[in-house]
């Protein structure tokens, strides 16, 4: 039997998806997760905008094309949200959501809707592993309540892992680099540990060790500081969705530009070469020419290594969605500049680095500096770690000549 898992949406969706994997092969299955011919599928969907719900919608007319007669479990955020679309839809047997997934194995085989809030973390089987990066789940759910999200509504509130089960699945793990990943993992707590606590009971992992994406109040220097005395790599995804200080409280971030901009010199301080890369949104509703132009400027102040652009997109239920929503062509506009901004700056800070040495972590195809650039080199195999020297730009990072196998 063969058990097809699809994706869409965030990094933890994707760990899940891996733990589902692992589950269904302790129980026999073959699994794969590129759709395909299958005798069984798995949807695990997301809501984080209107385009993420349309092709989690599409995602199951597509496997019905290649098995009419597989039945179709769905899972996630936006089975969540319209969890009754789902099951209207031809070839869906069971739908789960985005809390339920702890139960979705064990209810292989019934019918129905089981959509109800969970109590803590819903564990799951611990993900299908390969060699070299593994992403381990420390966190889910949220309390910001960003005006624009629906997170916290499909996911539940912020709960936390044990440091224990945290750092058995990391011992236990043969990657070689491993993700800490979760909906908002700067709010971890197990009893008395936070975010920095956690990172120094983990300081003794083998791995390389890196951080999902945090938020401004994450950088403290009891963090940096946990980072500096264990195998941690100076790459932070640091959430900042705008530079303008009126759609950041519009938004409900808690937090100013000024304040964001000090946790990014903070970071430097303590790791000078570090990637800082982060998310904005562009044409939040009541976004003016100046509002946007502090998204621009803010690019060139913190000196992001990479930027990920994002048209605003009303998601119903939310605050913001009741504000009226800028034009499509103005938004567009606004994207296309912002986008060219942030190359500009990807390529400021790729090329501070060409002609250095680095140790690199290669995958399938090309690998990554403890700082994340992107290196493609001839000759390393998947899996091999390497010193090497970056010798200029290619394709969305460095080629690199290889020195030394680690």
């Amino acid at each position: 039997m063969k058990a097809c898992v699809f994706t869409l949406g965030c990094k933890l969706n994707e760990v899940e998806s891996a733990s589902l994997m692992s589950g269904l092969e302790a129980l026999g299955y073959e699994t794969t997760e590129e759709l395909g011919p299958a005798d069984l599928y798995i949807l695990n969907t997301c809501a984080v905008t209107r385009e993420a719900e349309k092709k989690s919608r599409q995602a199951v007319a597509r496997m019905r094309k290649f098995n009419p007669d597989a039945p179709v479990l769905v899972t996630g955020c936006a089975a969540e949200h319209h969890a009754e679309d789902f099951y209207k839809r031809e070839g869906v047997v069971l739908v789960t959501g985005a809390q339920g997934k702890g139960k979705l194995l064990s209810l292989l085989g019934k019918e129905g809707i089981f959509v109800e809030p969970e109590c803590g973390m819903g564990e799951l089987p611990a993900p299908k592993q390969t060699k070299t990066r593994a992403y381990l789940r420390i966190q889910d759910g949220c309390n910001r309540f960003c005006s624009y999200c629906l997170i916290p509504y499909l996911r539940g509130r912020s709960r936390s892992r044990s440091k224990e089960k945290i750092l058995a699945e990391a011992l236990a793990s043969p990657a070689k680099e491993i993700v800490l990943t979760g909906v908002d993992i700067s709010d971890y707590h197990d009893g008395d540990t936070n975010l920095a606590g956690l990172l120094r009971y983990l300081k003794d992992v083998p791995a390389r060790i890196r951080l999902g994406s945090v938020e401004e109040s994450a950088v403290t220097d009891e963090l940096l500081s946990a980072m500096q005395a264990g195998n941690f790599m100076p790459h932070f995804h640091l959430s900042l969705q705008s530079g303008s200080n009126d759609i950041l409280r519009a938004m409900n971030r808690r937090y100013t530009r000024e304040e964001y901009l000090s946790a990014c010199r903070k970071i430097y301080a303590a790791f000078p070469d570090a990637a800082i890369s982060t998310d904005i949104i562009v044409g939040f509703p009541g976004e003016t020419e100046e509002n946007f132009l502090d998204s621009i400027s803010i690019i060139r102040e913190a000196g992001f290594s990479r930027v990920h652009v994002f048209p605003f997109s009303p998601r119903e239920g939310t605050v913001a969605a009741k504000k009226p929503d800028l034009p499509a062509p103005l938004k567009h506009e606004r994207v296309q500049r912002l986008i060219k901004e942030a190359q500009k700056a990807e390529e400021t800070y790729l090329s501070r680095f060409v002609g250095s040495e680095s140790e690199v972590l290669f995958e399938a195809d090309g690998g990554y500096t403890p700082n994340y650039l992107r290196v493609y080199a001839e000759g390393a195999k998947e899996g091999s770690l390497w010193r090497v020297r970056l010798t200029g730009r290619e394709k969305d990072g460095l080629k690199a000549q290889l020195l030394k196998e680690i």
